[in-house]
Order: C-alpha cells, then sequence, then structure tokens
C-alpha cells in the first residue's frame, strides 16, 4: 500500500507494516509514477492540480485533507466510491488564537494605534481615562455579547476564552440547543439576535448554503457600535455589502482573515476601507497533530473501520 504525503509541511505519521510513503511536490499534479497510490494526503494543493488526477488514480481509496474545510478537495471531482476527510480539529487552537486577537485588536484600537505611532502622535483619544462601555463602538470584552456563527469545533474553543475576559457568548448553528455550557440559536433567528450582538465572529464553511450568507441585510440588523470578524471563508460575506457598510458607519468595523478571491488582487477597494483590518489567510496554516490522524486514519482504512472526519459527499 501507497500513501503520498505533500512536501508542504514535514510529516512522519506511524506507518503500518506493508505500508510506504512518498513525498510529493504539492504545488504539482500528482507524477505519474505515483497514481498508482492508495490514500492521498492534501496541504496546500492548488484544485486544478487535484482535478488533474482525480480521475486517474485506479486504486486510491481515501483522500485526506489536512484543511478544516474540504471544498477544494470535493470540487476537484473524486470518484465517490474515494473516502475524504477532512482536518477538522487540527486547526482548533490557531483559528482561535487568531479570532481572539483580531477581536481584541478591534476592540482596544490597535490599528488606530498604529496610524498614530506612524504620526508620531501621543493619541489621548483612545489612551487615558476612558469609559468601560462608552458610547459608540465597545471598547471590552467584558460585558459584550459576542455571537459565534459557526459553532463546530473551533467555535466552541474559542467561546469559552470570550467568556473568561468577560464576554456573553451564544453561538449560531443549524440547529437550536445548548452546546459545551453555551446557548446556541438556529439561524432562522439569526437576524433578530444580530440586533443585539456587539461582535459577530463568523466561523462557517464554504458552502452552497453559506455564499454570502452575511449579506446587506444581515449587516443592517447590527448595531451602529458592532464589529464582524471573519475567519471561516472568504465567500461567506458579501464584500460589496460589507465595504457599505464601513462606508456609511453602519458598523464599527471588521477583520477579516478570508476574502473571496485569494490572494486579495492589489487594486480591490478593500485594501483602502475604512476600520478595516487585513490578515492574508493567517488564521490556520500550521495543522497541529496531523501526523496522529493520518495514522489514525490510515490504521482504520486497513482495518475496515471508520475513519475519523469523514465528509459526506
Amino acid at each position: 500500500m501507497k500513501i503520498l504525503l505533500p512536501d508542504t509541511m514535514p510529516l512522519d505519521p506511524s506507518l503500518p507494516d506493508g505500508v510506504s510513503s512518498v513525498v510529493y511536490d504539492a504545488t504539482a499534479p500528482v507524477p505519474e509514477e505515483h497514481l498508482d497510490a492508495d490514500a492521498l494526503v492534501v496541504w496546500g494543493n492548488r484544485q486544478a492540480d487535484l482535478a488533474a488526477v482525480a480521475g486517474r488514480m485506479p486504486n486510491l481509496r481515501w483522500v485526506q485533507t489536512l484543511a478544516a474545510g474540504p471544498d477544494s478537495v470535493l470540487s476537484a471531482g473524486f470518484p465517490d466510491e474515494v473516502v475524504v476527510t477532512s482536518g477538522v480539529g487540527l486547526h482548533d487552537a490557531t483559528v482561535t488564537e487568531h479570532a481572539l486577537a483580531l477581536t481584541l485588536a478591534l476592540l482596544r484600537r490597535l490599528p488606530q494605534s498604529a496610524a498614530a505611532q506612524r504620526e508620531h502622535r501621543w493619541a489621548d483619544e483612545i489612551g487615558g481615562l476612558q469609559p468601560l462601555r462608552p458610547d459608540g463602538a465597545v471598547t471590552s470584552l467584558i460585558g459584550a455579547r459576542v455571537l459565534v456563527w459557526g459553532f463546530g469545533n473551533i467555535g466552541r474553543t474559542l467561546a469559552p476564552l470570550l467568556r473568561g475576559l468577560g464576554a456573553e457568548v451564544r453561538g449560531v448553528a443549524r440547529s437550536a440547543g445548548p452546546r459545551d455550557g453555551f446557548d446556541v440559536i438556529a439561524e432562522d433567528d439569526l437576524t433578530a439576535e444580530l440586533a443585539r450582538t456587539d461582535v459577530l465572529v463568523m466561523i462557517l464553511p464554504a458552502t452552497p448554503q453559506t455564499e454570502r450568507a452575511l449579506d446587506a441585510d444581515r449587516l443592517a440588523a447590527l448595531p451602529r457600535h458592532a464589529y464582524v470578524v471573519n475567519v471561516g471563508r472568504g465567500t461567506t460575506v458579501d464584500e460589496d455589502a460589507l465595504a457599505e457598510a464601513l462606508r456609511a458607519g453602519a458598523i464599527a468595523g471588521a477583520a477579516v482573515d478570508v476574502t473571496a478571491v485569494e490572494p486579495l488582487p492589489a487594486d480591490s477597494p478593500l485594501w483602502d476601507l475604512p476600520n478595516l483590518v487585513i490578515t492574508p489567510h493567517a488564521a490556520g496554516g500550521r495543522p497541529v497533530g496531523a501526523d496522529e490522524l493520518i495514522a489514525a486514519n490510515l490504521a482504520a482504512l486497513r482495518a475496515g473501520e471508520p475513519l475519523r472526519n469523514i465528509v459526506a459527499r
């Protein structure tokens, strides 16, 4: 049995007897001499390169993407009989760190501080004596109402940290009900909840159902003092509507780690929007526990047992 490992990160999973591994160049299609592989691990591959080999690997039984979102693998066109597993759980800590960093950067006015530093100006308007709950944009997580839209692994990792800093946290998912001690509302009730939200954190996957999920109507439902943070997928936000909301001051600001087109073109108007922080899809990028997941799923595959993180197709 042969398993292909990408060269985009150092991988050394435990392999059972009879299994060989080959490291391949993830910036190109799988080489002809390795199209006989039984298993393929994907990390950082281009969708076009995966599509180029999706129907040309006769022995392929399993594709393991190390990304939490399997959209590029699913769109590549692998046969239905090939099991696809995702990297759900590998990015919980790192994306949580980034989401928290972006949220705090907005609330604690770090972009404004950086601008003042470039001007060699001591910004009295954001320093010194300040009210805890001023009129306008929120400035602290203490007592802030944070809504986490997409209450999966990452959302459930982030929520306790937000609560620990004093926030009132609720989640949004397809169905309502308590999860890990947090109240989770259904998406059908989202608009009413947005009106009571100080910070909206989005961790949605890219699916046809989530495309432009945060549209003009939902942005309009947010209070003018609210912030939006997106660490999910760029396609889940209507970027034109977000741009208009920021220009009009309809929301206080936003931070996005993802955009609909990546890399974000240099001439994109998003770069120059007021009160928008952009990071270059930097929240994840470092799967924690990849070797263990690959080894566990490989052992399950050989034993005929269920694999972890199977993606429904």
